[in-house]
């Protein structure tokens, strides 16, 4: 009986250790990916986005730290890490907003990059010369639930995000990924830019 309990013991240490292993790699892939895409000066890349509620679009993003420039064919956004702005091209309107998570993740698919460190699982297979990561939040009420992230083994640049979003995934399909400086006043809206647009602060 001892003998058993022992064995039993020596086999969960062991399982322990090697998911405590897998972790760690999954880690530093994802620190790797965050270092390419989050570099000091910023980066900027294209995108095609499909949902099955909203539809599909596609867009340039330009990002630094966690701020954001998004072009679509339908808006501009803009976030400088606390305010957005949000375009409406159709009707010219400007709204002011304060983003939640969720509102966030529909618009910047490299959210990720600094979501990953806390509050979720992670897990890691090989799918040809990707690296296929598996983000499960350990908070069943987090607006984001699950994030799938394909990830180029050589260049760390991510190829594909899909994010789960209560019962809803938005897949991301990203190319022409640039390492390339942006200026700050690139994340704010210009009012001058855009003289004829109403501005409606929703905050």
């Amino acid at each position: 009986m001892k003998k058993s309990i022992i064995l039993l013991t020596m086999l969960l240490l062991a399982v322990t250790g090697i998911e405590a292993q897998n972790v760690q790699k999954v880690r530093k892939v994802l620190d790797k990916t965050a270092s390419v895409i989050g570099r000091k000066g910023g980066a900027s890349a294209s995108f095609s986005l499909s949902n099955p509620k909203t539809g599909k679009t596609t867009g340039t993003i330009a990002i630094k730290a966690n701020k954001f420039h998004v072009t679509t064919p339908q808006a501009v956004v803009w976030y400088n890490g606390k305010t957005q702005w949000t375009y409406l091209k159709q009707t010219e309107e400007v709204n002011i907003t304060t983003p939640t998570e969720s509102q966030q993740a529909a618009m910047n698919p490299y959210l990720f990059i600094t979501m990953y460190k806390k509050g979720f699982d992670l897990s890691m297979t090989n799918s040809g010369s990707n690296y296929l990561v598996h983000l499960t939040a350990q908070n069943k009420k987090r607006s984001v639930q699950e994030i799938y992230i394909l990830i180029n083994k050589t260049s760390y640049v991510p190829q594909q995000v899909k994010m789960k979003q209560k019962d809803t995934w938005t897949t991301i399909n990203i190319t022409n990924f640039q390492a390339k400086n942006q200026a700050d006043n690139v994340f704010v809206f210009q009012q001058k830019d855009f003289p004829k647009a109403e501005v409606i602060d929703l905050r």
